[in-house]
């Protein structure tokens, strides 16, 4: 991945879940996002000229139901990543694995591949896994405590590490993973590919602290994401000697007026929510994830509806470049955005938004 996306230097901005239908917007509208790939390949490409800094998907197996079945159609993420890094020049792609379904040495091998296709534009988002449906697809069990989880994802990253760092062979005796004379030839393009974990829970913060350069978390706002960021980043230096950054993610609607934006996310987000979807993702949230707060849960249903129970950046290009501004200045190091029509609004948004952005000195021009 090319050095820019941890250089630090600025508030990255990516757009997530794309490769999923609906997006991040549970709604029913029939021009809602389709996550086709002629779709996908338009807006990364757009994405790559306009300056966004990295597209981020979600690893699904099976659909949220509802009358839209949200999330039933998803493209793989590697193999998307590697498409899409075959078809832009400048954009950072990251790949969503789950440490539960996908062999570790069949991981490093792909990803080191996806990092050759991108010549250093490659990410990978490790992710442990909530979602017990789909657990219950694969035959594998959920294990019911958090720190099992990350016990065996932890084990599961050292050993993708090691295949990435390691010349020659060498054999693995763990917890979970018993390897003899494992190699794997090439190496990432770069050495050692930058790692995202998303994680809303106390141990997936640590293990983002130990592990990654970014936590990606949700968080109910600037305000209460201040603490996040003062959290993770002070763990990640005082217990692990290392730095890490906090990403955080939210739902754009931008307009050239208010009433416009808002009227917008009222047809697809209220009028045309898929509440059966938005109350099946909720309850899952609930029982199986710590992503949310019982209190997040029980405050944030039109949330869902309208990007996933992520952050609402909802006005004109003025407003949404102060909201953008705020969680720059709350510390984190940047943030997804979502759209109900990625590819058709984010033109809009890079017109207006990102030289306001630049203004701010929030963004540096790409």
């Amino acid at each position: 991945m090319t050095k820019s996306i941890i250089d630090g230097k600025d508030f990255k901005l990516g757009l997530f879940s794309s490769n999923c239908s609906g997006g991040m917007a549970v709604s029913k509208a029939p021009d809602r996002w389709s996550a086709s790939w002629d779709d996908n390949l338009r807006l990364a490409q757009i994405a790559d000229e306009v300056g966004i800094d990295f597209l981020l998907p979600i690893a699904r197996w099976i659909g949220y139901g509802g009358e839209t079945n949200f999330h039933g159609s998803v493209l793989d993420p590697t193999v998307w990543a590697a498409s899409l890094l075959a078809n832009t020049k400048r954009i950072s792609v990251f790949a969503t694995i789950h440490t539960a379904y996908n062999h570790p040495i069949v991981v490093a091998k792909q990803m080191a591949t996806v990092d050759q296709v991108g010549k250093g534009r490659a990410g990978l988002n490790v992710v442990a896994g909530w979602n017990k449906p789909e657990y219950d697809t694969f035959g594998v069990e959920l294990p019911e405590d958090h720190n099992d989880r990350y016990e065996y994802a932890q084990e599961w990253f050292d050993i993708v590490k090691k295949i990435w760092t390691t010349e020659g062979t060498f054999d693995w005796d763990g917890k979970f993973f018993h390897l003899q004379h494992v190699e794997s030839l090439p190496k990432p393009y770069d050495g050692m590919i930058p790692i995202l974990n998303a994680g809303s829970s106390q141990q997936g913060r640590e293990f983002a602290a130990k592990n990654a350069n970014f936590v990606f978390t949700i968080v109910g706002g600037p305000e209460d994401g201040a603490e996040v960021v003062k959290t993770v980043t002070t763990q990640a230096r005082d217990e692990f000697h290392r730095d890490a950054g906090v990403f955080t993610l939210g739902y754009c609607v931008v307009r050239p007026t208010e009433k416009e934006a808002k009227d917008f996310l009222h047809y697809y987000a209220e009028e045309n929510a898929d509440w059966g979807a938005v109350d099946n993702l909720m309850t899952l949230q609930g029982m199986h994830a710590q992503s949310f707060t019982p209190e997040m849960l029980s405050m944030f249903r039109e949330r869902f509806a309208g990007g996933h129970g992520s952050c609402p950046i909802i006005g004109t290009p003025d407003q949404v470049a102060d909201e953008i501004e705020r969680f720059a200045k709350a510390g984190f190091g940047g943030m997804t955005l979502s759209f109900f029509d990625y590819a058709g609004e984010l033109p809009y948004f890079a017109e207006e938004v990102l030289p306001r952005l630049e203004a701010k000195g929030v963004r540096l021009p790409r």
